[in-house]
């Protein structure tokens, strides 16, 4: 399978889960993007007209876990820092319980690393 084809299946994916998963102002959506060599995480409310406003956002690029990011190896252990780090964000923000949207991806790898690690830390999904 070529990349073209692999992102289209994906997108795919991601629009026909999006038609389910609505993030609301009681349990907002904490959105999954990765991409080769980083990770990024978002909770976002979805307003039912106009655009969606995000509330915090963590990535393997935020500035907070940089220096932790330098001692651990694998991107599956950057995801698990990843979920603690916006399962911390989101809880400064009065947020506990939140909709979890996977962007299309498997639910394996570094996207399950992420979702287990952010439940540790208290977020509930």
């Amino acid at each position: 399978m070529d990349r073209k084809t692999k992102v289209l299946k994906r997108r795919r994916r991601h629009l026909r889960v999006r038609k389910i998963v609505k993030g609301t102002e009681e349990r907002p959506r904490l959105v999954v993007y990765k991409s080769a060599s980083h990770l990024y995480a978002q909770l976002v409310i979805d307003p039912p007209f106009g655009p969606c406003k995000v509330i915090c956002g963590a990535s393997t690029l935020s500035p907070d876990i940089r220096e932790e990011l330098k001692s651990v190896k694998g991107k599956i252990e950057k995801a698990k820092l990843v979920g603690k780090l916006i399962a911390k964000r989101a809880q400064e923000k009065g947020f506990k319980r939140v909709v979890f949207d996977r962007g299309g991806y498997k639910y394996h790898g570094r996207v399950k690393a992420l979702a287990e690690s952010a439940r540790e830390a208290g977020l509930d999904f």
